[in-house]
């Protein structure tokens, strides 16, 4: 009889070849063994489907798909397919875990039969070949005694950045195959399949433990990019966070100031990308994309509700309460330029904010 593993690590692989083996490396370094890694090849045009293959010859456990590109929801979908674990576990080609954290979250996964348990990680913000600003995101470790419990505490899970990702967390296969849980076709596809994740989840625990590392090669990432419908895509995420509140029943000023904030930083990414000097937009759109953003009801409603923490983040939220929304331009004009010249501190900011 084939032996079943008890962890099915996927990752989508597309134009990683300089990192993708170091990331291979640190899922076999791992204290517990028992795993299938499944790499997906998604068409990429570099030699990472042949670097993967080589590492497959020399490992039983690993097994490759190639495919043609279809982006990183179809990798992971058709590796969901052939998963015979009975947790999944979902990591990026480029980035890498430390080798104690599948055998503490398998244990702790077992020990407390959850459906659903969320890790703590590590951003790493390069700013040279080998310098970088390391960053620990968590929440105090935590099972939760009921459903209740989870959703009333889940704004602080997404302060935390914990929700989000879908590479800090153990995912019971069976819970998602029940409630036919797919990545969706979608422009960034983590949110709303997390989203389907949670909503009806009964079972949660949180372990303040850090494993793995997000690798980022600046301070800015392809979510920041400019990107027409960036705006409008954020304002599509807000409505999904509300009918989740909705859904869940949860109406508390806790939750209600969350929703508010997240939106208007998340708008405020949005206005900062049309202002960076890669934008492709002339001035004169610029103002009016800046304009059309600050003004909106929906941005009005969240910076005015919003109870930022910072100095700094009230600061950047005031020219939106002021309805200024070249005082706004100017502002973020700023911020492009410290992103560009100073990375870490950028980061530093960042992560402080």
């Amino acid at each position: 009889m084939q032996h079943i593993p008890c962890i099915s690590i996927i990752v989508p692989v597309y134009g990683v070849e300089k990192w993708v083996g170091r990331a291979i490396e640190s899922v076999q370094a791992q204290t517990f063994a028992d795993f299938e890694l499944i790499l997906v090849d998604d068409g990429s045009p570099d030699d990472s489907g042949r670097i993967c293959e080589e590492y497959a010859v020399r490992d039983e456990r690993i097994k490759v798909i190639h495919k043609e590109n279809g982006g990183a929801a179809s990798a992971r979908n058709a590796a969901i397919g052939i998963a015979r674990g009975e947790y999944l576990f979902f990591m990026d080609a480029d980035d890498w875990c430390e080798p104690s954290m599948l055998g503490d979250m398998h244990l702790l996964a077992e020990k407390h039969d959850l459906d659903l348990l969320i890790a703590g990680f590590y951003i790493d913000t390069y700013y040279s070949d080998s310098r970088f600003y390391h960053e620990k995101k968590s929440c105090p470790a935590r099972i939760y005694a009921s459903q209740q419990d989870f959703r009333l505490d889940a704004h602080n899970l997404f302060d935390k950045n914990q929700l989000y990702p879908p590479w800090n967390k153990l995912y019971r296969a069976a819970y998602l195959r029940e409630k036919g849980i797919e990545f969706p076709d979608t422009w960034w596809d983590d949110l709303p399949f997390n989203l389907a994740v949670i909503r009806d989840v009964e079972r949660v625990g949180v372990t303040d433990q850090g494993y793995y590392h997000f690798l980022r090669a600046r301070a800015e990432s392809e979510n920041t990019r400019y990107r027409p419908g960036t705006f409008e895509k954020r304002e599509e995420e807000d409505g999904w966070i509300k009918e989740l509140y909705a859904h869940w029943g949860i109406d508390t000023p806790e939750s209600r100031e969350f929703i508010a904030r997240r939106h208007a930083e998340r708008v405020l990414g949005c206005i900062e990308a049309v202002t960076s000097r890669d934008c492709p937009l002339s001035t004169e759109e610029r103002k009016a994309e800046v304009e059309r953003m600050v003004m909106a009801p929906s941005v009005q409603q969240a910076a005015e509700a919003a109870r930022p923490g910072s100095l700094m983040l009230r600061l950047l939220f005031a020219p939106i309460r002021m309805r200024k929304p070249g005082l706004m331009m100017l502002e973020s004009r700023f911020v492009s330029w410290v992103k560009r010249n100073f990375v870490g501190v950028f980061a530093f900011l960042k992560a402080h904010r």
